[in-house]
């Protein structure tokens, strides 16, 4: 069976414990045009006053002007309402069905629908070993952590349309990513940014740091996967990269990571974001601004070989929370 710290995709929680606890799941999908995002965020929410599961779903269109759309909503259901599937993975949350070959969405609020499939191609896995099973690094084996995060697809194809209100979008020949989160709680502050839309179709990129609580105290910790020509670049607090912030504002963002074997400097701009609910120990009560289609510009060093590197990359997911 499956180890849940080298397949972060799992449940990683348990129905029957007392809270805090949450669990989400980001489906990333991105019609080929590039004007077209929808995130889909199943997951659950465990506390003694409100347990639930839920979809939460961010949504922006940026087509002509009597075109553009931009909406986000918070399904909620009972606990009864989640079922998750091991071993294929298979969750179900409500009507609608998440797995790692096909999303097949059902929701509705009173005024508004989004239903469809999505057929997900092959996976873009990071790399992983036995002292680094996931993203997190060693970090992924320590208990009692605020939050955990897990990178599962920096990139995949997408095919298939999903009617979202009133309108059909399709999303053939698009692109997704998926990730997750678990823990009692999001961290305090975190800047989280996320593109697969560069000039160079094979180059993807995903970037956080955070103010983690650890053992009494805190620390400020990193991760970024940069992905070029089929090979992955791991910068991370836990393998001795360094951080440095050059500008953070609420919409934009200037940082930049190097090791021993290259380097990297992300520039992020914020652009057309909605609001979603994060988790606390309270529960899913916190709003943060999330930016779906936002700009990435990279600049890249392999330090061995004097390669550089500059892209460009469009419809960014990028969070700035302080």
């Amino acid at each position: 069976m499956a180890n849940k710290v080298t397949h972060p995709i799992l449940f990683q929680g348990n129905l029957k414990k007392q809270g805090p606890y949450f669990e989400g799941w980001y489906f990333k999908s991105v019609s080929a045009d590039e004007k077209t995002v929808l995130s889909l965020i199943p997951g659950i929410s465990l506390t003694a006053e409100d347990p639930h599961c839920f979809v939460q779903y961010s949504y922006v269109h940026s087509g002509e002007a009597a075109d553009k759309e931009l909406r986000t909503g918070y399904i909620r259901y009972p606990l009864s309402a989640f079922q998750c599937n091991r071993s294929p993975f298979v969750l179900k949350v409500g009507n609608s069905i998440f797995s790692e070959t096909l999303v097949s969405v059902h929701l509705e609020e009173e005024d508004f629908r989004i239903e469809g499939i999505l057929k997900l191609g092959p996976f873009q896995a990071i790399q992983r070993t036995a002292l680094s099973p996931s993203i997190m690094g060693f970090f992924a084996y320590i208990p009692k952590m605020e939050c955990y995060h897990g990178v599962i697809s920096m990139d995949h194809a997408i095919d298939g349309t999903v009617a979202v209100g009133t309108r059909t979008r399709d999303f053939t020949g698009g692109k997704g990513y998926l990730e997750k989160d678990w823990g009692t709680s999001f961290p305090e502050e975190y800047v989280w940014i996320q593109c697969n839309h560069f000039r160079d179709e094979r180059t993807s990129l995903f970037f956080s740091v955070a103010k983690i609580p650890f053992q009494g105290s805190a620390f400020e910790g990193f991760i970024c996967s940069f992905m070029l020509d089929g090979e992955e670049y791991r910068f991370a607090t836990y393998n001795r990269s360094k951080f440095t912030l050059g500008l953070l504002t609420d919409d934009r963002i200037e940082i930049e990571v190097s090791h021993a074997s290259a380097s990297l400097t992300i520039c992020a701009e914020v652009l057309h974001g909605g609001a979603l609910l994060a988790p606390t120990e309270l529960g899913m009560n916190r709003i943060v601004k999330e930016g779906l289609s936002g700009i990435v510009t990279v600049d890249f060093t392999d330090k061995k070989t004097g390669k550089s590197y500059h892209d460009v990359g469009n419809v960014a997911g990028i969070e700035v929370v302080r």
